[in-house]
């Protein structure tokens, strides 16, 4: 007879975790990350205890270890086949094991299994992990601890086995969660902001260059962890030497040092304030079930497809006047707007928003090398530089085969991602921007998905940097080997991470530098650093952990490359590098047995899958959506039998869009109710050119009537100049926390308003100023 009291899951079987402890510390952009998780064998039988887990895509696991009673075991990184034999040997034989591996589709997902785990015995099992804390548009650096782990949907035909996620709403996970964090750099800390509730930040020193923060006591871990670290001065170029492992031999990675290189580069002004005229802006949109969900748990927030649509207006509304665009979206098939790219104009602008405000999370699955592939099929056009913006929840399950396509391709375009939601896979949306050289975005919480993605075609709308070199100069005896993969594309403030290896012997006093040179808009421009050989005190082997990661990533991309040649000589640098630098990778495992002289066991160990986190409304759309019972997964869904708490056959609903599109977004119809969103209504009436129209649309968008917008403008100033002018002070005037978000749209606007050389534009800002109830400088206005 089971006992049934103490952690129970759904299927009222006990769960051994009973509590997860994280401690963060982040010096300056460079996290590490110490999870300590409790197990407890409530049972009267010994058992296995399997747990399925997020960590970050970019996470270098480099600690693992057990406490048993008073014994601590320091696990080894071992060739994954024999670190599974070598467990399967231990629990075959009495002994206590212990196994962590990375899964084979992707980074960012983490097994453990603790074995044979004896009746009444506890165990402590240690986690550490090192990582690079992404900057984010207002020079925030941003770490996110990964607690919800969403099923992954593996596309029918894709290669390897599945990953058996056990998951539960989070509200019934049956574990309980602590998290605090440390922050110091030589910059004061200027605030930490959450999207979980904190305490207070605590500052360590008088220069409050040292503060500690910790989530508010009763935090449910219904959601990942978000923490934003701002510091008061803006990121400055940096190299940290690191020196290599004493008890490692000279001449390899972790026995020489290795210096990690910061560069942020800058462009001249001129070049940045210009926006190209040309491209090819292809969307790609996901419409799996999933996407039907909340961005967050609440009940107000916008669902993630409507979140999507409203943005794919502003991009729209956005583009400049000469280049092309399409739309693809995706699930178990993909759909696209137009057969190919077309010019941007007023009818194919109307023609792709209608179909857009059709959208729905109505397409089954999330299957998204297929439109990919026919996008890359597609030949390039002339003078118009490719660039892909991919929009999902991140949640597949085949991660490396879509990455590789998109590095396969990254000669003929830019890519740019964007995470939605709770879940989303680390590991697919910066892999797709870091190998489409683009700029990856997260949108969570109560983050708006607009101000990130309009940040991200400006991105796109600057010219391409091209031709970048990097140049070593050191001093004599000491050579350099570069670690991490050539640098493809730089963006203004945005950082770029180089890992390198000095090789040979420099007095302490000498120095380096490091030459960035690469062409932006035909200006050839260099950026330079010069930096102390000295190791830094106190970093561990934190640098030489990350670069070891770097190289790691690198080489598991070429094997996959050159998986046809069987040599497997790749393999191996991989498997000597993931011992050597005691970092995992997809072809090891991290491996403690607890010598013991324990008995045999009989017949099969009791498995007990510990749950993890799932949004609680995301399983039941994603299944209604789809179409199938929760408790029978379709085929496709990788998830196991445990996962499901409901035993309901749940049918596709009716289409919950068709409503009449006129009503919302086109603003060529009298609208039938005001839009629910005035700033949505305006950006709705704005031309492809740039220019708005006297029309009821602006009228109800402004809040007046058609006949109050037509009675103060001047005499001699045409209709369409006088309806752009107010709508560029109504922006100016009602919407500047959103400037983000019109601020291309309106530089359109401008450009067509210098166009027209319109007379009266001062008595027009006057008289649109007294019309609206604004204040509103000319020159603000940019006119």
């Amino acid at each position: 007879m089971v006992n049934r009291c103490g952690l129970l899951t759904a299927q009222r079987e006990p769960v051994p975790l009973k509590s997860v402890e994280v401690e963060l510390e982040v010096r300056d952009h460079v996290a590490t990350v110490v999870s300590t998780l409790n197990y407890e064998n409530k049972e009267d039988k010994p058992i296995e205890a399997v747990f399925v887990f997020p960590l970050p895509g970019d996470a270098a696991v480099c600690h693992f270890s057990a406490m048993v009673g008073q014994t601590q075991i320091v696990a080894e990184v071992k060739e994954k086949q024999k670190a599974r034999e070598e467990y399967d040997d231990a629990l075959s034989s009495g002994q206590q094991a212990f196994l962590l591996e990375e899964s084979d589709q992707s980074p960012d997902i983490f097994t453990l299994s603790v074995g044979s785990l004896p009746p009444g015995e506890s165990a402590s099992i240690r986690l550490e992990y090192v990582t690079e804390l992404a900057v984010q548009a207002d020079d925030g650096l941003r770490f996110c601890l990964p607690a919800v782990l969403n099923p992954r949907y593996q596309p029918q035909g894709s290669e390897g086995p599945s990953v058996q996620v056990t998951s539960v709403p989070a509200s019934l996970v049956p574990y309980s969660l602590s998290f605090s964090a440390r922050v110091s750099s030589p910059r004061p800390v200027s605030k930490v902001e959450s999207n979980c509730p904190l305490d207070p930040l605590q500052y360590l020193n008088t220069e409050q260059t040292q503060a500690t923060v910790k989530l508010a006591a009763g935090h449910k871990f219904d959601r990942d962890v978000e923490l934003l670290i701002y510091y008061k001065d803006a990121h400055q170029p940096s190299a940290v030497v690191e020196a290599g492992q004493t008890s490692a031999k000279p001449g390899t990675l972790m026995g020489d040092p290795v210096v990690m290189l910061s560069l942020y580069p800058e462009f001249p002004q001129a070049v940045m304030s210009s926006v190209a005229s040309c491209g090819e802006f292809v969307f790609l949109l996901d419409r799996s079930g999933s996407m039907d969900c909340r961005t967050n748990n609440s009940k107000q927030q916008e669902t993630r497809i409507g979140s999507a649509r409203d943005t794919l207006l502003l991009l729209l509304k956005s583009l400049p006047m000469g280049c092309y665009f399409n739309i693809y979206s995706f699930g178990s098939r993909y759909e696209h707007i137009f057969p190919k790219s077309v010019e941007y104009s007023q009818k194919t602008m109307e023609d792709a928003l209608k179909k857009v405000e059709e959208m729905g999370a109505d397409l089954g699955g999330t299957e998204i090398l297929k439109p990919l592939k026919h996008i890359y099929s597609q030949p390039c056009i002339q003078s118009q530089p490719r660039q892909l913006f991919v929009f999902t929840d991140g949640e597949v399950g085949n991660t490396k085969e879509v990455i590789d396509l998109v590095k396969k391709n990254s000669g003929s375009h830019r890519c740019f991602s964007f995470g939605i939601g709770e879940g989303a896979s680390s590991a697919l949306i910066n892999g797709l921007a870091k190998e489409g050289g683009g700029h990856a975005q997260f949108i969570t919480g109560t983050d708006r998905m607009q101000p990130k993605v309009m940040q991200s075609l400006r991105f796109a709308l600057q010219p391409a940097v091209v031709d970048i070199s990097v140049t070593w100069d050191l001093p004599k005896g000491v050579s350099v080997t570069v670690l991490s993969p050539p640098i493809t594309a730089l963006f203004q403030g945005q950082r770029s991470l180089i890992y390198a290896q000095l090789t040979g012997q420099s007095s302490e006093a000498a120095e380096g530098c490091v030459t960035v040179k690469y062409s932006l808009a035909g200006h050839p421009s260099q950026n330079q650093l010069n930096f102390s050989l000295k190791p830094a005190e106190d970093t561990g082997l934190t640098v030489h952990r990350l670069a070891a990661q770097t190289l790691i990533r690198s080489l598991e991309m070429e094997e996959r490359e050159r998986r046809g040649e069987q040599d497997g000589g790749v393999k191996k640098k991989v498997v000597e590098l993931s011992v050597q630098s005691g970092v995992s990778s997809a072809f090891t495992a991290f491996i403690a047995v607890k010598k013991g002289d324990g008995e045999a066991i009989q017949g099969p160990l009791l498995r007990r899958n510990v749950p993890t986190r799932r949004l609680l409304n995301r399983i039941c759309c994603s299944a209604a959506d789809r179409g199938f019972s929760v408790r029978g997964m379709s085929k496709g869904f990788v998830s196991s039998p445990s996962d499901h708490l409901f035993d309901v056959k749940m049918a596709r609903p009716p289409s919950h869009r068709s409503i009449q599109i006129a009503s919302r977004w086109d603003a060529s119809a009298e609208p039938q109710q005001p839009l629910r969103d005035p700033f949505l209504q305006l950006i709705s009436a704005q031309k492809a050119s740039g220019c708005w129209v006297l029309h009821p649309a602006l009228a109800a968008a402004l809040g007046k009537t058609s006949e109050e917008l037509e009675n103060p403008k001047p005499a001699l100033v045409n209709q369409e100049v006088w309806a752009t002018i107010l709508a560029l002070i109504w922006l100016h005037g009602f919407k500047m926390d959103a400037q983000q978000e019109w601020e291309l749209l309106a530089m359109k606007a401008v450009s067509w308003l210098r166009a027209q050389n319109a007379a009266c534009v001062t008595e027009c800002v006057e008289a649109g100023n007294a019309l609206l109830g604004c204040k509103v400088q000319k020159d603000a206005l940019g006119l």
